[in-house]
């Protein structure tokens, strides 16, 4: 095996040095599409990547919560009367998930479960001197919470801190009412009034969040929101946050509680990155399709230029076999040499990328990494197109007739 896996790498060789334009030219047209396919497909990654951390940075995966209140419609009236009946829909109020205490370890215990954190949410104003902000109260367990959302990693000035009496405010919030940590605001929900000092400004990455999130301890919030002991909702964070959709659907069927997942709660957002993916697909299709045409076009006018050698090989005793993998063998070398300059462009675009788009903060806008992984994944695929490329010219090559090779 080794002496004609010999003779024919050196015969495979020789032919493409002999054509060294057309090898060099379609050896850079495969690193071009190599090129392409790594940097788009590193691209996209990491703006998906960048998109999802950003999205799940301040929610949970899963959320569980007490069902919506609802009025049954009034019953059919007797037979032979008549009733004028309107059913309206009952004004929605904070209601706390029955017997939660008991279910936290419950959900804990479950293997695609990272961490589970109570919550208690509910509207308030917050004010400090003649300035009022609507607000969104939210009461955690600080410890558990951080867990959910990484919420000490989000902290702009002071220190995350949820003793009785703190707070922690958004930073476009503290701008409002021209806050600064240590300083004192109230917060009014209904008849119900409470003083905190804020220990902390943070930021969640989205402005909207920031202006109007109040976080206090769960037991303030439990108070000011009318719910002693209670909890709205119950949020969950996964080893596999593509995992989120199909365990709410088990917790649905489990418990009679509002299950939602973060893909039902960003349903344009999945279906945007769903698309991305499919687009991405169709451009490495594409581009592997055309590299694997220009390497057919390239050997089939190799087989044609190299009739009269063919001819000879065939002359003296090669056999058509040893033909055939002659010119595979030259679909693999450019392939591979194009994969390899490929991969090796690809890191100076993503280089380039990194170095010159930034952000108003003068940092990238997202991480682009190319992973090995992905690098042997486009290199083998580009390999493999090659040789696939090959195949036609080839067997026309193999199925030439020696006598007549060598008079043309």
């Amino acid at each position: 095996m080794t002496n004609w896996l010999g003779f024919e790498r050196q015969v495979a060789i020789r032919f493409l040095r002999e054509g060294r334009m057309q090898t060099v030219l379609i050896i850079v047209g495969v690193a071009a599409g190599v090129a392409v396919v790594a940097y788009i497909s590193a691209l996209i990654t990491g703006l998906q990547r960048n998109t999802l951390e950003k999205t799940l940075g301040a929610q949970a995966h899963v959320t569980l919560s007490a069902p919506d209140d609802v009025v049954l419609a009034a019953g059919a009236p007797a037979s032979g009367t008549t009733a004028l009946v309107q059913t309206q829909a009952r004004a929605q109020r904070p209601r706390s998930i029955g017997n939660w205490r008991l279910l936290v370890p419950v959900l804990e215990a479950l293997p695609q479960v990272a961490a589970v954190s109570p919550m208690v949410a509910g509207a308030a104003l917050a004010q400090r001197g003649e300035a009022t902000k609507s607000i969104a109260l939210v009461g955690v367990d600080l410890d558990r919470y951080d867990r959910i959302v990484g919420l000490r990693s989000k902290v702009v000035a002071g220190t995350a801190r949820l003793g009785p009496g703190e707070g922690i405010l958004g930073r476009e919030l503290a701008a409002d009412l021209a806050v600064r940590v240590g300083d004192r605001i109230s917060l009014v929900t209904g008849t119900v009034t409470d003083s905190l000092r804020v220990t902390a400004l943070i930021d969640l990455g989205v402005r909207e969040l920031n202006r109007r999130t109040v976080i206090v301890p769960l037991r303030t919030a439990q108070s000011l929101v009318g719910l002693p002991g209670g909890a709205t909702s119950l949020d969950l964070v996964l080893t596999d946050v593509w995992a989120a959709q199909a365990l709410a659907a088990e917790l649905s069927q489990r418990f009679p509680y509002k299950v939602e997942s973060w893909q039902d709660a960003n349903a344009q957002l999945v279906a945007a990155l769903h698309a991305q993916s499919i687009s991405t697909g169709l451009i490495r299709g594409v581009v592997m399709v055309v590299v694997a045409l220009g390497i057919a076009s390239v050997l089939v006018v190799s087989v044609v230029q190299k009739r009269r050698e063919i001819g000879i090989l065939r002359a003296m005793g090669a056999t058509r076999g040893q033909v055939l993998r002659i010119f595979l063998l030259q679909g693999a070398i450019v392939g591979a040499l194009g994969s390899a300059l490929g991969v090796l462009l690809a890191l100076g675009f993503i280089w380039i990328f990194t170095t010159l788009v930034r952000g108003a903060d003068g940092l990238p806008l997202f991480a682009i990494t190319l992973s090995p992984v992905l690098a042997l994944q486009v290199a083998a695929v580009a390999t493999v197109c090659g040789v696939l490329a090959a195949v036609a010219p080839a067997r026309s090559a193999a199925k030439l007739d020696p006598a007549q090779a060598i008079r043309m």
